[in-house]
């Protein structure tokens, strides 16, 4: 493993645990040309997975860029980071067992408003607001109506 901070390839690592719900190996590291330390993830990847962006631009799955967008929905919300690990690989689990190498931004955008809505609905119409590109305050009111009548009909 090259060193982020010099670009050494003469690094070791010093400690290993499971991390992301049991879905990846957190490895710390330090490097022996530098001193520096650093932290690598181990995932199983099961297939490339292509997003096909509304516009018809293909462009491969960054699972940094989903974090990112949770991340900033999440922003002054109680939800710890390994929360929103597990929700990412889940939402990264359900792409790659769809058995499809290519998925819609549209397919990414509503798992991840569908993990949003199990771990806090303040973030899930945050998001939904970005996601669905709301231009007036109707379009939110509409969509927690229209929210709210999907989660009476799910109590039946």
């Amino acid at each position: 493993m090259r060193c982020p901070f010099c670009g050494s390839e003469n690094t070791s690592v010093k400690d290993s645990r499971s991390a992301e719900d049991n879905t990846a190996v957190r490895r710390r590291r330090v490097c022996e040309s530098c001193g520096a330390r650093f932290t690598t993830f181990e995932r199983v990847q099961l297939r490339e997975i292509t997003v096909v962006k509304r516009d018809g631009k293909r462009v491969p799955f960054d699972r940094d860029r989903l974090t990112r967008s949770i991340t900033i929905a999440l922003r002054k919300r109680p939800v710890d980071r390994d929360q929103i690990d597990q929700m990412v690989s889940g939402i990264a689990r359900n792409l790659e067992s769809a058995g499809e190498t290519e998925v819609s931004s549209n397919d990414v955008g509503e798992f991840a408003m569908e993990a949003l809505r199990r771990v806090d609905p303040v973030v899930y119409v945050r998001f939904a607001s970005v996601y669905k590109d709301f231009k007036d305050p109707n379009d939110f009111a509409q969509f927690i109506e229209n929210t709210a009548l999907d989660d009476e009909g799910d109590e039946e």
